[in-house]
C-alpha cells in the first residue's frame, strides 16, 4: 500500500517520522542545533547548512503536513499568519488582486487588506456562495488568488471548494483554502481542485494550545520553489520545539477530532433546542445552507459551533462571561473547550466593514471533555439569562 493510499490516521503517525537509524529511536530526535558542520567549503551534509533553511525536525513535520494533506510540498511557519503572508508575497506583487469570502478570518482580512493592501495588494471579499458574483469579482479585478474558508471562522459557512476551484481556474487564478477549522482528518482540499491548503497549525493540528505554528501545502513544485525561497528569505519559521509539538499533536489529530466532533454535535442540539437561542450555526443540522456541500466534501462536521442569542449583545456577553469549562479565550482547536467573543475578540478587526460579525454571537471550539458535563455547564450559563 503507497502513503498516498494509507488511512488517514496511519498518515498522520508515519509520514516523515522515520525511526532514528543510529539508535533505533521510534521518536525522531529534537534537533536544536542552529548550524551545522560541513565536510570542506559548500560539503553539505544531506543539504543541512543553516536553521533558517533547514531543520531535521522542521522537515519531519513539513513531510508529516504534506503526507496529511495529499500534498508534494509543506512548509511550516511561525503562525498562521506568517504562513498567509510568505504565500501571498511568494505568489503576487504590487497590483494585483485577491477576491476572498465576505466572512473571512479576521487576522486574515486584516492581514490582507491594512498590511498588504499598503504594499499594493488589492482585496474584494464576495459572498462565496454566489457563483456569478465571485465569477465577476475575479474578472472585474483580474484577481490571481481566490480565498476561500470552508467551514468559514465564525459563521460556519461551507464553499463548495471544487466548483468554487473551477471558476477561480477558468479565469486563471489559483484558488487558495484556509483548512483550519476542517483540519486535513475532515477534508483535503488539495484532492478536490484547490492549489493549495493553509493551516493555522496553533488550532487542531497542533490540538493542546500550547504551541503556535502556521503551514502551507502544496502539490506543484513550481509554486512549492516560490514559497520556499520566502520562506528562507524571510524566516519567519517554526523553531525546533514548536515543531516537535505540532508533530506530536498530528500523530493524534484523528482520534482528537472524532471526539470533538461528537461532542459539537450534541452541543449544538442542546442549543437548538434552548428558548434564548436565536440561531446555532452548525454544518452537521440538514437545514444548514451548507449541509449538502459539507456532507459531500467533508467526512464529518468538526467541533465548532456558532450560536446567536435573542437577548442580543447583553446576552452573549453574559453567557461568556458565566461558563467554567468553556474558558473564555481567543483561539480553537484544543482539547479543552474554549468560547469567544468575536465581535470583541478574534474579529475586532473587521468591526464597521461587511465582514463584521454579529454583536449577539458566540463561537464555541467544542473540546473533548464528557458531553454531559459541557452542557451542564452552558445549562448554569443560562440561568436567568
Amino acid at each position: 500500500m503507497t502513503e498516498n493510499h494509507q488511512g488517514a490516521n496511519t498518515r498522520f503517525v508515519h509520514a516523515g517520522q522515520e525511526f532514528e537509524p543510529v539508535t533505533g529511536a521510534v521518536v525522531p530526535p529534537l534537533h536544536f542545533s542552529s548550524t551545522y558542520a560541513q565536510d570542506g567549503i559548500g560539503g553539505l551534509r544531506n543539504g543541512y547548512e543553516y536553521g533558517r533553511g533547514t531543520n531535521p525536525t522542521r522537515d519531519a513535520l513539513q513531510a508529516q503536513l504534506a503526507g496529511a494533506e495529499f500534498g508534494n510540498h509543506a512548509f511550516s511557519f511561525s503562525s498562521g499568519l506568517a504562513a498567509e503572508d510568505s504565500l501571498i508575497r511568494a505568489i503576487l506583487r504590487p497590483g494585483d488582486h485577491i477576491v476572498l469570502g465576505n466572512d473571512a478570518y479576521g487576522g486574515t482580512f486584516r492581514l490582507i487588506d491594512r498590511v498588504l493592501g499598503a504594499w499594493g495588494i488589492g482585496n474584494t471579499p464576495v459572498n462565496m456562495s454566489d457563483e456569478a458574483a465571485l465569477a465577476a469579482a475575479i474578472e472585474k479585478n483580474k484577481a490571481k488568488l481566490v480565498w476561500v474558508e470552508t467551514p468559514s471562522n465564525p459563521m460556519m459557512t461551507i464553499t463548495d471548494i471544487a466548483k468554487v476551484a473551477q471558476i477561480a481556474h477558468a479565469a486563471g487564478a489559483l484558488l487558495v483554502v484556509d483548512n483550519t477549522f476542517a483540519s486535513p482528518f475532515l477534508q483535503q482540499p488539495l484532492t478536490l481542485g484547490a492549489d493549495i491548503v493553509v493551516h493555522s497549525t496553533t488550532k487542531y493540528i497542533g490540538g493542546h494550545s500550547d504551541v503556535v505554528g502556521g503551514a502551507v501545502i502544496v502539490k506543484d513544485a513550481q509554486l512549492a520553489e516560490k514559497i520556499g525561497f520566502i520562506q528562507f528569505a524571510v524566516g519567519a519559521v517554526s523553531g525546533p520545539m514548536d515543531a516537535f509539538l505540532t508533530t506530536r499533536g498530528l500523530k493524534t489529530l484523528g482520534v482528537r477530532m472524532r471526539a470533538h466532533s461528537e461532542n459539537a454535535a450534541q452541543v449544538a442540539q442542546w442549543l437548538r433546542e434552548r428558548s434564548e437561542v436565536e440561531r446555532v450555526l452548525y454544518p452537521g443540522f440538514e437545514d444548514h445552507p451548507g449541509h449538502a456541500i459539507a456532507k459531500k466534501q467533508m467526512s464529518g462536521f468538526g467541533g465548532m459551533v456558532s450560536v446567536q442569542f435573542k437577548g442580543g449583545e447583553s446576552a452573549a456577553r453574559k453567557i461568556a462571561e458565566r461558563t467554567k469549562l468553556f474558558t473564555l479565550a481567543e483561539s480553537l482547536g484544543g482539547i479543552e473547550s474554549l468560547m469567544n467573543y468575536p465581535s470583541e475578540m478574534t474579529h475586532a478587526s473587521v468591526k464597521g466593514t461587511e465582514l463584521a460579525v454579529p454583536v449577539n454571537l458566540l463561537r464555541l471550539s467544542v473540546g473533548i471533555e464528557d458531553p454531559a458535563d459541557l452542557i451542564e455547564d452552558l445549562e448554569k450559563a443560562f440561568t436567568n439569562l
